[in-house]
């Protein structure tokens, strides 16, 4: 149940944000929140993190459905006894879910999360680094039999 909630949650909170941002803003429109520290900024990013690998739209679409069938087909074999490596599983399908949905409709993810000091990102790409660093911590850390 933790997984479905963490997905859910993540997936409906990333396509409403992207949602509202696209009909809000104009491309590369920012609006500070603190000047200069965070802005809400719209770009569409037609690459992977920190814009490499431009317009491989096909690319990402691939490994993306590569990587949710792997977790899904190797469900049963991962460690998700505590809530920690359930919810993690929940928001890495829900951001990967989230971004793939982006490419398939629009060919490449709204992002407007911008911190000035790093590149623009989205609710998607935060939920799949925190249930990455969850899950590796938990593995490196936690698991040390």
């Amino acid at each position: 149940m933790v997984i479905l909630i963490a997905f859910l949650v993540t997936l409906v909170l990333d396509q409403l944000t992207k949602y509202l941002v696209v009909k809000n803003f104009t491309l590369y429109q920012s609006i500070p929140i603190i000047k200069d520290v965070f802005h809400l900024t719209y770009v569409q990013n037609r690459g992977a993190a920190f814009g490499i690998l431009q317009n491989q739209v096909t690319f990402f679409i691939v490994i993306s459905i590569v990587v949710i069938g792997l977790l899904i087909y190797f469900y049963h074999e991962l460690p998700l006894d505590n809530f920690w490596n359930r919810f993690a599983l929940g928001l890495a399908l829900g951001g990967t879910i989230g971004n793939l949905i982006d490419r398939v409709r629009v060919g490449y993810v709204i992002d407007f999360l911008d911190f000035r000091i790093w590149p623009v990102f989205n609710i998607a790409d935060s939920a799949i680094v925190v249930g990455v660093s969850i899950f590796s911590y938990w593995m490196l850390v936690i698991d040390v039999d």
